[in-house]
């Protein structure tokens, strides 16, 4: 009711000024002026309003906040901690350093830090949340004074990044072939797994900021011995050999150089 008494009274006072313009006043009957007329009261079910009466009126109103904009609440950090992808751009472009880093994520989120090499060693590298496995992601670069210029980036232990093409870790052998449209080659599954070795021209090769996508796989602890024992000895190995998809392998991690 009292937004539509607010209509009424916009309508009126737009209408008032045009009806004047339209119907000229008549010549005076006498000499003298004629008294002016009394302002009509109000019906009584019209209530003037003043400003004050009407924002308040719109704010007790329950109506009128459906036709306003309403304020979008914004879920916690902790609610809307999804998988992040790494495209090859921005951060992780060829030519990124530890100050982009700190610059997108914040400067708390960063650190350069030591962390496993290959044959236990440490090596140097910027690591993003270093204190949230979900979130954690490692970048070593080609000069470590500087901490610039990209040269691998490391998806390892539990972090739910994504690389190119959306590949996770955890993700299973006949899924990541089928992310690169066709068979790949892999190395003999030793006691540390077996790496793709060749993408054989697959979707896989060729991907957005000229980057490049390793992949290491592990076999399922509950796969027959006989069966690693078997691949083990192999050269290469091929994803849709009956013999690999029997360790049902997946991704234990994920790199990304240039």
């Amino acid at each position: 009711m009292i937004r539509r008494l607010i209509l009424w009274a916009l309508v009126a006072a737009i209408a008032a000024p045009a009806a004047a313009q339209q119907w000229p006043d008549a010549p005076p009957a006498q000499s003298k002026p004629k008294p002016k007329a009394k302002a009509k009261a109000p019906p009584d079910d019209v209530e003037e309003l003043t400003p004050a009466q009407i924002q308040r009126a719109q704010e007790a109103d329950p109506r009128s906040g459906s036709d306003m904009p309403q304020a979008v609440k914004r879920p916690s950090s902790k609610a809307t901690a999804q998988p992040r992808q790494i495209d090859c751009r921005g951060a992780f472009a060829r030519d990124s350093s530890h100050i982009r880093l700190a610059q997108i994520f914040g400067p708390d989120n960063v650190t350069f830090t030591d962390v496993e090499g290959s044959d236990n060693t440490k090596i140097q590298a910027s690591v993003l949340f270093p204190r949230d496995p979900a979130r954690r992601l490692e970048m070593l670069w080609r000069n470590t004074a500087s901490r610039s210029g990209t040269q691998v980036i490391a998806i390892n232990g539990k972090s739910a990044w994504a690389g190119p093409r959306g590949v996770k870790l955890g993700a299973q052998l006949p899924a990541v072939e089928k992310l690169n449209g066709k068979p790949f080659k892999l190395t003999a599954f030793g006691a540390d797994g077996s790496t793709a070795a060749d993408w054989q021209e697959g979707a896989l090769l060729k991907l957005q900021g000229d980057c490049k996508m390793g992949m290491r796989f592990i076999a399922d602890p509950r796969a027959p011995q006989e069966a690693r024992a078997e691949l083990a000895a192999s050269k290469e190995l091929l994803s849709s050999d009956a013999n690999v998809r029997a360790l049902r392998p997946t991704v234990a991690e994920i790199l990304i150089g240039y």
